[in-house]
């Protein structure tokens, strides 16, 4: 009998979400000051709060500062760029994909929303998926 499921698909990081409607990112907000972290956390940097809740983030937003990337390590193309986006308060630090690696092409304030990208599929047919922003 031939498996009929849908491929596994898995995010390459827990704070992408995948499995809930659109693809969005999802940060751990401190409860006494609203401070966020994408990371896990016993205590608030900000408050020393120890309370969080799990927030969608906003899935677009303004490209606050970038750089472009001339040398990374052996199989990593370059150049690209990458940056820090305010998605409506959260500072989020990712590469942008779809836009020449170039300052003609990428300034601060240009509008970006995220994107999610296959990695690659294992031999069990689990797909890996990545997440950048992109010029809208």
């Amino acid at each position: 009998m031939a498996d009929t499921s849908a491929p596994t698909r898995v995010p390459l990081v827990d704070y992408l979400v995948l499995d809930d409607g659109e693809p969005h990112l999802a940060a751990n907000e401190c409860t006494g000051c609203g401070a966020r972290f994408f990371d896990r956390r016993n205590a608030c940097a900000a408050c020393f709060g120890t309370d969080f809740r799990r927030v969608k983030i906003a899935t677009s937003g303004e490209l606050r500062t970038f750089t472009i990337v001339a040398f990374a390590a052996p199989g990593v193309e370059v150049p690209f760029v990458s940056g820090v986006i305010d998605c409506d308060g959260t500072s989020v630090r990712a590469n942008l994909r779809n836009v020449e690696p170039d300052a003609d092409h990428v300034h601060t304030g240009m509008n970006v929303q995220l994107t999610t990208y296959s990695l690659g599929t294992d031999d069990h047919g689990t797909e890996a998926i990545g997440f950048a922003f992109e010029p809208i």
